[in-house]
């Protein structure tokens, strides 16, 4: 699914929602270091952006050059493509290195990943004790009933008519689902916020 988004990567860049500064306060809250965060297919940036806000450093990877360049800079933030011919030891490497990551964000991006794969990363880069991992993404937005009416109909015609897209929506369906069932050997919590 690399380069999926590339030849969109402006327009995406200019049109995806942003998620609350609370939330990232919030995850902010739960780690007691704040040196490095790792935000994983962050594509533009979006959230690297709002982690960036809390800790001294932010590595944001992402398979897709084309999406990085549209990312917008932030002294904190370093933008680093990941082709996924690199080895889990250089992008490590790349990162920090074993057990120093304070947190690990994904922002509607795991859909995409290898999970037994990328779990092995994120253990082996965790701070121990004390390192979080944060997998969010967000739902059908509300706007107003009529706006809302219009994008349910575009949802359950256009895009579910497509054999492709309703794959990749179930794809990521399945992924979020298995989240419950992951363990990194560390303590988990599930945090639920009121937005949908």
């Amino acid at each position: 699914m690399a380069g999926l988004f590339d030849k969109q990567a402006e327009i995406y860049a200019s049109t995806r929602p942003t998620y609350p500064s609370e939330w990232y306060a919030m995850l902010a809250r739960h780690c007691p270091l704040h040196s490095l965060a790792w935000d994983v297919g962050t594509g533009n940036g979006q959230a690297a952006l709002g982690v960036a806000e809390h800790f001294e450093q932010v590595i944001a990877t992402d398979v897709s050059e084309a999406q990085l360049k549209c990312a917008i800079r932030h002294p904190r933030v370093r933008y680093v493509h990941t082709p996924l011919s690199m080895s889990d030891d250089e992008l490590i490497k790349l990162i920090g290195g074993e057990a120093s990551v304070d947190l690990v964000t994904v922002a509607t991006a795991v859909h995409w990943f290898d999970l037994p794969q990328f779990y092995s990363i994120v253990t082996r880069l965790l701070r121990k004790p004390g390192g979080l991992i944060a997998v969010w993404g967000y739902n059908d937005i509300v706007v107003n009933p009529k706006l809302d009416a219009v994008m349910k109909r575009f949802h359950d015609t256009t895009l579910l008519s497509g054999i492709q897209t309703f794959s990749l929506s179930l794809m990521a369906t399945e992924h979020f689902h298995s989240l419950r069932e992951c363990w990194f050997g560390f303590r988990r919590e599930t945090i639920v916020t009121g937005h949908t």
